[in-house]
C-alpha cells in the first residue's frame, strides 16, 4: 500500500513538472514565430521534451499511456499496428530521432566548449608577448555564455580573454533581415565590449537605416555592398570621422573591414590607400599575396590621415584550413589529415577543422613559427579570429 502511495504521488510531482516543460515549449514556439529566438534552438527544446515525454509515459501504466494516445489522429494509425505494440514502436521512432539529434548537439556542445578553450588560449600566448593586444572573435556569439546559452551566465575566462565582438549580416543580409536572437544576446553583451558589426545591403538607399539601427543600439557599423561582399574594397568616407587618437578598442566609432588585396597591384599601393583614409580600425590580412606585412609597413598604416593615431588589427582564420596560406602542405585535403574535417560550403579552397588537435593549434599559437607570432612580429595591434563558430559548423549545416 506505502509503495502505490509513493508511486502515486511520484507520478503526480513528475506530471506537474513535465507541463510545465510543455508551457516553456510552447513559449518558445511563440518565440520562434516573434522571430526572437532560432528554430534550431526550438527543435532542441522539443527533442528534449519527447525525451521527456517518453520517461513520463514509463512512469505510468502502459495501459494509461494507451488512452491517452488512442484517440490522436495523428498516431492512430500506428497504434492501429497492434495496439501496445504500435505505441512502442512510435515511442522507438521517437527515441531513435531524439538520440541522434541530441548526440550531434552533445558534440557540437562540447566542440563549443572546446573552442572556448582555445580563444583563451590564443589570447593568453598573444598578451603573454604583448599585453594590449587586441582580441576580437567574429561571429559565434554564444560562447560568450556557460554552455552556449544566452540564459546562462557569462563565460568569464572567456570574456577576460576577448576585447570585443565582431559580427556579419546582423540587420541585413542584402535585404533587410534581422537575426533577433544573436541581437538579443549583443545587447547583452554590448556595455562590456565593443561590438563591430558588417552589414551586407544589396541597395544602397538602405545603407542608412543599417547604420542607425546598429549605432542606436551602440554597435559600430561597417556596411558593404554586393560590389564588396569579399571585402576587397575602401569607401569613400568614414562614418562618424574623427581626429581622435585611438589607443583602445572602446574608443573607435568607425572601421575599415579589408582582408582582400585583389584590387591593388601591389603593397605599396595597398598600403598608401589605407594610409590616406581616417578610419579609426583597420582589420586587413597579414598577407600581401604570399608576402607578410613588416613592422615598418604596419606601422606605416598606424596613423590616419588628419595625423591621429589608430588601430591596425590582423584577419586570422581560427576555425578553418585555407589552401592559400604558408601551412598547407602538400597532399593535404579532405580527411588528409584526420582534422580537416569538412569542406566550408562556398570556400572550395576552405576546410573546417577539429581545432582541438594538437597540430592545428602548433600552426596557430604557441611557437616561433605559429600564425599568431607571425602577426605580432609584424607589429599588429590585435587579431580578428574568424571561424569561431566551427564548432557549429563541424556538426550543421547551417
Amino acid at each position: 500500500m506505502l509503495h502505490e502511495v509513493f508511486t502515486y504521488i511520484n507520478s503526480r510531482i513528475y506530471l506537474d513538472w513535465w507541463f510545465l516543460k510543455v508551457r516553456k515549449c510552447l513559449n518558445h514556439l511563440r518565440r520562434v514565430q516573434n522571430k526572437t529566438i532560432s528554430s534550431a534552438s526550438f527543435q532542441f527544446v522539443l527533442m528534449n521534451l519527447v525525451l521527456d515525454c517518453f520517461i513520463l509515459i514509463s512512469n505510468f501504466p502502459l495501459r494509461f499511456a494507451f488512452k491517452i494516445f488512442k484517440n490522436n489522429t495523428l498516431v492512430n494509425p500506428i497504434l492501429n499496428i497492434g495496439s501496445f505494440r504500435g505505441l512502442t514502436l512510435l515511442l522507438l521512432i521517437f527515441c531513435a530521432s531524439v538520440f541522434v539529434s541530441c548526440s550531434k548537439e552533445r558534440r557540437s556542445n562540447k566542440a563549443g566548449a572546446c573552442m572556448q578553450d582555445f580563444v583563451i588560449n590564443i589570447s593568453e600566448y598573444a598578451k603573454s608577448i604583448d599585453p594590449d593586444f587586441i582580441i576580437i572573435p567574429q561571429n559565434g556569439i554564444e560562447l560568450a555564455f556557460q554552455d552556449l546559452e544566452p540564459e546562462s551566465e557569462l563565460h568569464k575566462n572567456y570574456m577576460h580573454a576577448i576585447d570585443g565582438f565582431g559580427v556579419e549580416e546582423l540587420f541585413y543580409n542584402s535585404a533587410f533581415d534581422p537575426d533577433y536572437e544573436r541581437i538579443e544576446m549583443l545587447d547583452l553583451l554590448v556595455g562590456q565590449k565593443k561590438v563591430l558589426v558588417s552589414e551586407f545591403i544589396s541597395q544602397s538607399e538602405a545603407i542608412s537605416n543599417a547604420i542607425e539601427r546598429n549605432y542606436s543600439r551602440g554597435f559600430v557599423c561597417f556596411p558593404r555592398d554586393a560590389s564588396n561582399y569579399d571585402y576587397t574594397q575602401i569607401p569613400d568616407t568614414a562614418i562618424e570621422q574623427n581626429d581622435v587618437d585611438i589607443f583602445s578598442l572602446s574608443q573607435v566609432r568607425n572601421y575599415l573591414y579589408l582582408i582582400s588585396s585583389e584590387a591593388f597591384d601591389s603593397k605599396t599601393e595597398l598600403l598608401n590607400a589605407i594610409a590616406a583614409t581616417d578610419f579609426d580600425l583597420v582589420i586587413v590580412d597579414l598577407f600581401f599575396e604570399d608576402e607578410a606585412f613588416t613592422f615598418s609597413e604596419i606601422n606605416q598604416i598606424k596613423t590616419k590621415s588628419n595625423g591621429a593615431r589608430r588601430l591596425v588589427i590582423s584577419y586570422i582564420s581560427v576555425g578553418s584550413a585555407e589552401k592559400y596560406r604558408y601551412y598547407w602542405k602538400n597532399g593535404w585535403g579532405l580527411h588528409h589529415p584526420l582534422w580537416l574535417k569538412r569542406k566550408y560550403d562556398g570556400y572550395e579552397d576552405e576546410f573546417w577543422v577539429k581545432f582541438w588537435k594538437d597540430e592545428w593549434r602548433e600552426i596557430i599559437y604557441g611557437n616561433d613559427n605559429s600564425y599568431m607570432k607571425k602577426i605580432l612580429d609584424s607589429g599588429f595591434d590585435g587579431a580578428y579570429l574568424d571561424n569561431v563558430e566551427a564548432y557549429y559548423f563541424l556538426y550543421y549545416k547551417d
